[in-house]
């Protein structure tokens, strides 16, 4: 039988779904006055219930009383789940946000198309929410703040919070003198876009101390030379420890997994702890070394062997900088600072690329104001030794133009095409949009292709092979989105894509400088599609990089034509 709470909770979701559809106030107020006046009442209310005497408490009349009932005997409510059919499917976890209420989540709704903690939290990121009437700066950074202790009690976190939490794990591991070795192992090791749990190796000569010190750091259970971390993150934390060099190579190897994996390769009888290296343990089973990322069971299902072969991609291997926004549309950091922080850290040439003039939500350039950050970037790249390419990420319209005509998109020299609106198109009708987006001579790159919100919004309905198929036949690269929300195109397609040939660009889609560093992530999902550095455009010098662009079209780098 629900209790007292859960009634109030029933009758508070119910006024929350009404204010956000619009409906009467007198109504709203009416069933947050009886969640109040049943909250205050210091009578046991179940007893009221079994005695039908709902109708003697205050702010409750016939109608809210029927709902009780019906909730109180079935555990369930027909007016609730009814409202839930008539919003969108994510807007509840909207109501869970301090400081905003559901007005203001219709306004968000309405004027940008947020439905979700993800979406909200990339608009606020993105510093589009200060800009809506009735929010501002200061409501802008509180709902970031109460979105972060939401995201605590998430089943699975993103790799960019994942990445958070391990650092502080290792910072706080370091501290330990009897330990001499620390490795992170499991999903994190294999670089899933996703974390459910966190996993790391300690090696220790000491075995007892080390157990003592751990008490220390963190409120933690042992349970077989394992420590589970206790209420102070989000997901699970698994410290495993071991007290020789070939007992953590075997455990490193058999904890980074993944399960299917291992379990393909029928290692158990053949791998004892004694393994002098992972290298070892492979050559048991007569593989070569196969890299964490790539230990998933669709190695297995890759045909062709020339796609088989580890990834060679790293950081120090990217020339080039694209798709990141600046203050000219949602960005939160200028031009200017963008690209000086591009060449400090080794970029030989870089594309901004700020949102076209449709993206009215975020501040999208027309083509007068393309024409004045065109001189800007001419500017920069005379006067430094970053080159530095005018793009634009258009928007895909409904019908498959791009935002700008063909004849003014010539004179932009880096052009990622991506969807941003009409997200619930039929299969067939998004698919027939994104390829005409891709048969457009101008096009260089699909952005985010599939439109997925990592654990927020799940991909567009569209025949992603066909998809694929258009970008090999139409020499445009497919992005891999390295934004942690993203990490679009998913890694398990990517395999395909690169059986048909396709060329690859990581971007961090970055709204200001620290976001650069998300290139890391998109790195981590091509290396477990086996991606080369061969395959990506980013890798280019910047003479092969300028051939690309002029692969369809010429170009003129040196100004408008």
């Amino acid at each position: 039988m629900p209790d007292k709470n859960e009634i109030i909770n029933l009758l508070e979701k119910i006024s929350d779904l009404l204010e956000f559809k619009g409906e009467d106030q007198f109504k709203v107020s009416a069933y947050r006055n009886a969640a109040n006046s049943i909250r205050r009442n210091e009578k046991n209310i179940k007893q009221i219930i079994e005695a039908n005497e709902l109708n003697k408490v205050k702010g409750i009349g016939k109608s809210i009383a029927s709902i009780i009932y019906e909730f109180y005997k079935t555990g369930s409510s027909s007016l609730y789940y009814q409202l839930k059919k008539e919003v969108p499917e994510n807007i509840e976890k909207l109501f869970e946000i301090r400081g905003i209420g559901p007005k203001k989540i219709r306004l968000l709704n309405s004027e940008l198309g947020i439905s979700s903690i993800n979406e909200l939290e990339q608009a606020c990121k993105e510093g589009r929410i200060s800009l809506l009437k009735g929010f501002g700066a200061s409501m802008q950074k509180k709902i970031l703040e109460e979105i972060e202790k939401i995201k605590l009690y998430e089943k699975f976190i993103l790799l960019d919070t994942a990445e958070k939490y391990s650092n502080e794990i290792l910072q706080k591991l370091s501290q330990l003198s009897s330990v001499s070795q620390i490795a992170i192992t499991g999903q994190l090791r294999r670089g899933m876009e996703i974390i459910s749990k966190l996993e790391f190796i300690i090696l220790t000569k000491n075995a007892d101390f080390t157990c003592s010190q751990m008490q220390n750091l963190f409120h933690c259970t042992m349970d077989e030379k394992c420590f589970k971390v206790i209420n102070e993150f989000s997901i699970p934390v698994y410290l495993y420890y071991v007290e020789t060099n070939e007992e953590f190579n075997s455990k490193l190897f058999f904890t980074t997994g993944s399960e299917e994996f291992i379990s393909k390769l029928n290692l158990i009888e053949k791998v004892n702890s004694s393994a002098k290296s992972e290298n070892e343990i492979f050559a048991k089973v007569n593989l070569p070394f196969i890299i964490p990322e790539m230990r998933e069971k669709e190695y297995f299902s890759i045909c062709k062997k020339e796609l088989k072969g580890n990834s060679n991609l790293a950081f120090n291997q990217f020339n080039g900088l694209l798709h990141f926004h600046t203050t000219y549309s949602d960005g939160r950091d200028t031009l200017f600072v963008m690209l000086q922080e591009s060449e400090k850290m080794g970029f030989k040439y870089a594309s901004v690329c700020d949102h076209s003039k449709s993206a009215y939500y975020a501040n999208g350039l027309n083509e007068e104001r393309i024409l004045f950050q065109k001189q800007e970037i001419t500017d920069f790249t005379q006067e430094n030794k970053l080159h530095c390419f005018q793009g634009v990420e258009t928007d895909i319209l409904s019908n498959g133009d791009l935002d700008y005509s063909n004849d003014f998109l010539r004179n932009i020299d880096f052009v990622i095409a991506s969807v941003h609106s009409a997200f619930n198109m039929e299969q067939d009708k998004m698919t027939s949009r994104i390829i005409k987006a891709i048969e457009n001579p101008n096009t260089d790159v699909l952005g985010h292709p599939t439109g997925r919100l990592l654990l927020s919004r799940p991909p567009y309905q569209v025949n992603i092979k066909k998809i694929i198929d258009a970008c090999a036949q139409n020499q445009v690269a497919i992005e891999i989105n390295a934004n942690p929300h993203r990490l679009d195109l998913d890694w398990r397609l990517i395999f395909y894509a690169r059986e048909k040939g396709c060329l690859f660009a990581i971007n961090p889609d970055a709204h200001s400088l620290d976001e650069i560093r998300y290139i890391q992530f998109g790195i981590m999902v091509a290396r477990k599609a086996g991606i080369q550095s061969e395959e990506v455009i980013n890798c280019l010098d910047l003479a092969s990089f300028k051939k690309f662009l002029s692969r369809k079209i010429k170009r003129n780098f040196n100004g408008l034509s």
